[in-house]
């Protein structure tokens, strides 16, 4: 798999979707011997995890969001994901 030897952290969300992608197609197609399979579900299910992490982030840098006293988004405030 291309991305198999990249750090996840330092995958962005599109890599590590494209590759979970990838992980899922070679599964489905049924072509996979058994152990390799085993090693593409791993990887499979490392390369969800980070990708709900990075949407978790997301969605806490938006809930961040800072509204005036019209209730307009005012600006936004640093989110701190470590």
């Amino acid at each position: 798999m291309a991305d198999e030897g990249h750090d996840l952290s330092e995958m962005s969300f599109e890599q590590a979707l494209k590759a979970l992608e990838d992980v899922v197609r070679r599964l489905e197609g049924g072509e996979v011997p058994l152990d390799e399979s085993i090693d593409l579900y791993e990887r499979g299910e490392k390369l969800r995890k980070h990708c709900q992490a990075r949407l978790d982030a997301a969605q806490a840098r938006i809930e961040k969001i800072v509204q005036g006293p019209d209730g307009k988004a005012a600006g936004t405030e640093p989110f701190d994901v470590g």
